[in-house]
């Protein structure tokens, strides 16, 4: 189902966003959305204060790890197959 939203802008800002949408050959409600569209992906999808609780939890843990290098080493041979002697 689909909803109205009315915004409510001065004179000069709405001729600015017409000139906006047709430079984009598009409707000016068209461009709207497509504009709250960008701006709700750019938003992080959880607030900082539980992705700060997810690296937390994870600290507390002692996972194995290896060298660094080893391990790019390890990734790179993955990436060329088995090497045929």
């Amino acid at each position: 189902m689909s909803k109205r939203l009315q915004l409510i802008v001065d004179d000069a800002e709405f001729r600015e966003l017409q000139k906006v949408a047709r430079a984009r050959r598009m409707t000016l409600s068209e461009w709207v959305r497509q504009a709250l569209r960008a701006a709700r992906r750019e938003q992080p999808a959880a607030d900082s204060g539980r992705k700060l609780a997810a690296v937390r939890s994870a600290a507390r843990h002692a996972f194995p790890t290896a060298d660094i290098d080893a391990m790019l080493g390890e990734i790179e041979q993955g990436y060329l197959g088995p090497v045929s002697g």
